[in-house]
């Protein structure tokens, strides 16, 4: 960890579900003191207790950063034990979909720095892609934050908090959309003979090394893609379903896209 005033003055992890755990074994591999991390947690996991963290102990007077990580829901009961560092230094982060800013400038007041971050679940293997942006008081705590959550992955930076709810449509919900990929492509190898657990394996070994080679290569995607499709050839059968502009990827895509960010913008108002 890059962070000196972390070591200094701690780390509170408000929640330590899948996320929160996630990222605190991030921290954890990448050398914070576990005695520097204060987790407050109703029902922490065995892992979370043989890690050396404080749990539902006492709280520092001043943390450099407070990781809101609960739930959206449970947001209304858990926010009074962090109130206190509100108006200081302290560095509030939140990964809770759909609250925005202004509901932890409600709680803690303008003057407190706050970064909202979107993650998405291949944080859990250190394999996630987190967006953050922050209010006017918190634009100093974005490279901060910005440590943090590259624990669990890459972080990109936008330039205002109006595109978090496309990245909530594309990366945010995204992974979802990449399992049902794998659901209906392996599907498709039954419905052509083969059996059920060889055409997942196929399935899920094609579409992880599928991205793994867009991330890596020199090319960009559409090269890629015209890479591997030879005239009249067995792919090109295949994108000539799976390009079509009516009902093909160029149409549904878009449109699942659309659905989650209008999704959550209502999430966010409420």
């Amino acid at each position: 960890m890059k962070d000196t005033r972390i070591a200094a003055q701690g780390l509170v992890l408000l929640g330590c579900g899948k996320m929160g755990s996630a990222m605190l074994a991030g921290w954890l591999d990448r050398g914070l003191p576990a005695d520097r991390v204060w987790v407050i947690d109703p029902k922490p996991s065995l892992w979370v207790h043989g890690t050396g963290v404080h749990i539902n102990k006492p709280l520092p007077d001043a943390p450099a950063v407070v990781l809101v990580a609960v739930k959206p829901q449970m947001m209304g009961g858990a926010l009074p034990s962090i109130a206190a560092f509100g108006g200081g230094e302290t560095v509030f982060v939140s990964i809770a979909a759909g609250t925005p800013i202004a509901k932890f400038e409600e709680a803690f007041g303008v003057t407190t720095p706050i970064v909202r971050a979107m993650p998405n679940t291949p944080a859990a293997i250190s394999q996630g892609i987190t967006a953050i942006c922050a209010n006017a008081a918190g634009q100093g705590g974005l490279d901060e934050a910005a440590d943090l959550l590259s624990a669990v992955g890459d972080v990109v930076y936008l330039d205002s908090e109006a595109q978090m709810d496309a990245v909530t449509g594309v990366s945010g919900s995204g992974p979802a959309y990449v399992f049902h990929m794998i659901e209906t492509l392996a599907a498709g190898g039954v419905a052509q003979g083969l059996p059920a657990d060889l055409a997942m394996q196929l399935a899920k070994a094609t579409v992880a090394g599928a991205g793994a080679l867009a991330l890596q290569s020199q090319d960009d995607p559409t090269q890629l893609r015209i890479n591997v499709t030879s005239p009249s050839g067995t792919t090109q059968a295949a994108l000539e379903v799976l390009m079509d502009e009516k009902a093909g990827f160029p149409a549904l895509l878009p449109r699942a896209v659309g659905a989650a960010t209008q999704r959550s913008k209502e999430l966010a108002r409420g």
